[in-house]
């Protein structure tokens, strides 16, 4: 049976955004403060923040398990089972606001690794790298980690990506400088914004210097920066003073439709019971016709010379075809009605006049 039958149907006005969020990428090189800019979304007034730790780092960060829940990746396996569990399994008893992936690329670039050996094991070569359709489906099927957690969670979320030492990109012969351009490619198709952060100097100072790298959003435009000591909720007022405040970013706002469409009966329509074979002898009889005619048609129209044993579907067939030729006799009849009398034929009235015309 069909799940779609008694699924209750969407209403799209449901559909409309009731909340505001924002999905962001920071990439960035060891150590210019990835992690605590996540920390930060934690006192970004949107809930509480759940951190999927694929890098087992956020046990140093103050106030894991207090403020917000790091929860350490052993196997790059787990990562979708924990997702699953935060967005629809038991773990909605938390009531997470906001998600992070700490680290994008740290899960993929295990993932590929695992890849990589069984292409390995598989052709005997230690050295054989995996072809442009291997590596293309390999990140479809990863990227299905983007897609639950960016899209279908429906909360602010940052991924944490890293990005090689300067020049290191360009080495197309190592492993890590190959699979890291992926991740990249892979990430803009799901966030909002990408950011790079980096230590520069400026006036005599480093200072962190966040800047948008590439953007979906009007808010932020390529080349955008931020800098300093810059937080998660930095990000939200700068879009929210450019967006307007209409969708609130704590909850969402309540809903001023339904979100099923409401089934309408449907008007119940009388089915007349299957006629039966003594039915169709009466009617057959009652027009002239004879139970041996029915007898023929049984066997010509259905092979079945025991006319008791017709099928209900049989037994109204033959019935169509006995008010098919009533209809035609009725009709012939009264054609013959109306065809004009010969002279000899005519009625008395008539030929009375026809003689004083003649006189």
């Amino acid at each position: 049976m069909s799940t779609n039958a008694t699924r209750p149907r969407v209403n799209p006005l449901s559909r409309r955004p009731r909340q505001q969020r924002l999905v962001l990428a920071v990439r960035g090189g060891a150590g210019v403060g990835k992690s605590y800019f996540v920390r930060s979304m934690a006192e970004a007034g949107i809930g509480r923040l759940c951190i999927f730790d694929v890098e087992r780092k956020s046990r140093l960060l103050k106030g894991n398990s207090t403020i917000f829940d790091g929860l350490e990746i052993e196997h790059p396996d787990e990562v979708p089972e924990f997702i699953d569990w935060a967005l629809s399994g038991e773990g909605r008893e938390q009531n997470y606001g906001c998600y992070a992936l700490d680290s994008w690329a740290g899960y993929f670039s295990a993932k590929h690794s695992e890849m990589l050996t069984a292409v390995r094991e598989r052709t005997g070569d230690p050295l054989a790298q995996p072809s442009a359709e291997e590596l293309a489906a390999d990140q479809m099927i990863l990227q299905g980690v983007l897609r639950r957690l960016c899209i279908e969670s429906g909360k602010s979320v940052v991924i944490v990506d890293q990005i090689p030492a300067k020049g290191k990109e360009a080495k197309e012969d190592n492993e890590v400088g190959r699979v890291l351009p992926m991740t990249a490619s892979g990430l803009e198709y799901f966030v909002d914004i990408m950011v790079e952060v980096s230590l520069q100097e400026r006036a005599g100072e480093i200072v962190r210097v966040f800047q948008v790298v590439k953007s979906n959003s009007e808010a932020f435009e390529v080349g955008f920066e931020l800098t300093g000591e810059i937080t998660f909720k930095d990000f939200l007022e700068h879009m929210t003073r450019a967006t307007g405040d209409e969708l609130p970013l704590a909850a969402p706002r309540p809903s001023a439709v339904p979100e099923t469409l409401e089934e309408k009966p449907t008007p119940l329509s009388l089915v007349p019971p299957p006629l039966t074979i003594q039915e169709l002898i009466a009617k057959a009889e009652q027009h002239g016709f004879k139970v041996a005619d029915i007898v023929t048609g049984a066997k010509v129209y259905h092979n079945q010379p025991n006319i008791h044993r017709l099928t209900p579907e049989q037994i109204a067939d033959l019935d169509r075809r006995i008010t098919a030729r009533i209809e035609r006799t009725k009709a012939a009849q009264a054609s013959d009605n109306k065809q004009p009398t010969s002279n000899n034929e005519q009625t008395p009235r008539a030929q009375a006049a026809r003689n004083i015309k003649r006189a």
